[in-house]
């Protein structure tokens, strides 16, 4: 399969690690009961409510009183109590006011890793800051004074992205849990997760590994290129080199794949496979390939 065939729609990720983070924690290698399935699929919104004025944070909680899955976990009137009470609790969501106490909103932004910050609603009566709050990833900007239904919206968006983050660290789970099941001696097929599925790639079906920036590129006979995010050396490690060579700071590739080897200059090879593809070996990785043919003498 050619590069120009190669399709990067299913990026995929790569398997190794757990499944992290405020939806849900550390999820394990231990395996999923129905009322854990449940807690993913369905999860309450844990809420922190910020806004320096009393009568504000009274009419959001009474809002808030007719959406049963949402969980006041905090209010907070100024910048550093509400920079505590989310590294404390860790919130699925922050209802925000632009001016508090000692800083802004947007302060609050900048003093939390975008990483550890939850789905952020601005909630303000002044309308000027609406786009450096979506320049800043708020989901919503809710302008004062909003009513139920309008509120009522916003949820539902911050619903939706709370499900899908669910959905990807319960793949993450599964992906873990065939990882710890399998042998590693009888193991004949790779697990990634793409597009929202976990696919299963026999070792014999890879033909060749490329390096793409931050992510490696799997290609696969007769079927579409998988992207996922992973670096080529560690790939390489995981690889069984009984199996699989490296002759390229890019390339891996299938040893049962290659047809030929065609010295050029400088002691390099260009590696041609059944496909018909044609590979750079590079001087570094040359005493790989010398290794095969020196074994058949």
């Amino acid at each position: 399969m050619g590069e120009d065939d190669a399709s990067e729609d299913d990026e995929a990720s790569a398997v190794d690690e757990p499944a992290l983070g405020r939806f849900g924690g550390d999820m394990g290698t231990q395996g999923i009961t129905e009322g854990q399935f449940n807690m993913i699929i369905a999860p309450k919104l844990r809420a922190v409510i910020a806004d320096d004025e009393p009568l504000s944070r009274e009419k959001l909680r009474f809002l808030l009183g007719n959406e049963p899955d949402v969980d006041i976990v905090a209010e907070c009137s100024g910048l550093e109590d509400t920079l505590a009470a989310l590294r404390a609790n860790r919130p699925d969501l922050l209802l925000l006011d632009i001016e508090m106490e000692g800083g802004s909103g947007f302060d609050v932004l900048r003093a939390i890793p975008a990483s550890e910050l939850p789905i952020v609603i601005f909630t303000t009566a002044y309308d000027s800051y609406a786009l450096q709050a979506f320049e800043a990833q708020a989901l919503d900007y809710l302008l004062k004074p909003f009513d139920r239904e309008r509120l009522h919206r916003a949820l539902e968006r911050a619903r939706a992205e709370v499900a899908k983050s669910a959905k990807g660290a319960l793949n993450d789970n599964l992906v873990n849990l065939l990882s710890a099941t399998r042998k590693p001696h009888a193991e004949k097929r790779l697990i990634i997760k793409s597009g929202g599925r976990v696919v299963f790639i026999q070792l014999d079906e890879i033909e060749f590994i490329e390096a793409a920036a931050n992510y490696v590129r799997l290609h696969v006979t007769g079927k579409n290129a998988y992207l996922f995010r992973e670096s080529i050396g560690r790939m390489a490690d995981k690889l069984d080199p009984t199996l699989f060579i490296r002759i390229h700071r890019s390339f891996i590739v299938n040893i049962s794949k290659i047809k030929e080897l065609q010295p050029c200059n400088n002691g390099e090879f260009m590696v041609s496979l059944r496909n018909g593809k044609e590979l750079p070996c590079s001087r570094f990785y040359r005493h790989a390939l010398e290794s095969l043919w020196k074994g058949t003498q």
